[in-house]
């Protein structure tokens, strides 16, 4: 009964925090909301850490996925590598060698939540892996476009390259692939919940992509 409760807060809150910041970016101090992503993102990371740690396996592809996350995105935003030739901007906290903490935090939150999405939808592994994958590639989609704006991080001519996907797909492929291979079950609609709000906020920001510029100014 606890745990259930503590899954339900735990995804109260982030529904509170991810509407109430998109909102607050388009339509209110649009600078201090912004402030706050590195809070909101720490806060979905530890609540994902709380409502999974006890799922077998669940910290094996947490640290696995963190330190991949991490490595790929000092290859790219330091040497070009993977993803193409970007570097990052200052709403996303604390940076180590170039790159925010928090953006490998984000690569574990994106794969895992996609990956549990994906073992409802077939028990072939591989096509678990393509599916998950694929969840996490049309998130990136969305947010590409407004990550600039955000400045979370900006590409040459503020476009992502094709590249860019390709080193998505490549970086996510051994990550959902110990997902499934560990057999992982995480019992919790949590995941689920967080993906899509993920989808809904940077979804809704495209959409209100001219309103962003002018909030941002």
């Amino acid at each position: 009964m606890v745990k259930v409760s503590i899954i339900n807060l735990s995804i109260f809150v982030i529904w509170l925090f991810h509407l109430t910041g998109v909102v607050g970016i388009l339509y209110f101090d649009s600078k201090w909301f912004l402030s706050a992503t590195p809070i909101n993102l720490l806060i979905s990371f530890l609540l994902l850490i709380i409502v999974c740690w006890q799922t077998p396996r669940f910290l094996y592809i947490l640290v696995l996925s963190f330190l991949i996350g991490f490595f790929s995105e000092y290859l790219g935003a330091n040497h070009g590598l993977i993803f193409g030739n970007y570097s990052y901007g200052n709403s996303l906290g604390i940076k180590f060698q170039g790159v925010p903490i928090l953006i490998a935090a984000n690569w574990s939150i994106v794969s895992i939540c996609s990956a549990s999405i994906s073992n409802k939808f077939s028990n072939n592994f591989w096509l678990k892996i393509l599916i998950g994958i694929a969840l996490a590639l049309i998130l990136d989609l969305l947010i590409e476009p407004v990550a600039p704006i955000l400045d979370f991080w900006s590409f040459d001519n503020n476009v992502a390259p094709l590249q860019n996907y390709f080193g998505w797909f490549i970086v996510s492929l051994p990550i959902h692939f110990f997902y499934h291979y560990w057999k992982i079950e995480i019992n919790s609609y949590f995941t689920h919940h967080l993906f899509i709000l993920q989808l809904v906020f940077f979804m809704i920001l495209l959409l209100k992509i001219k309103d962003l510029e002018s909030a941002i100014g």
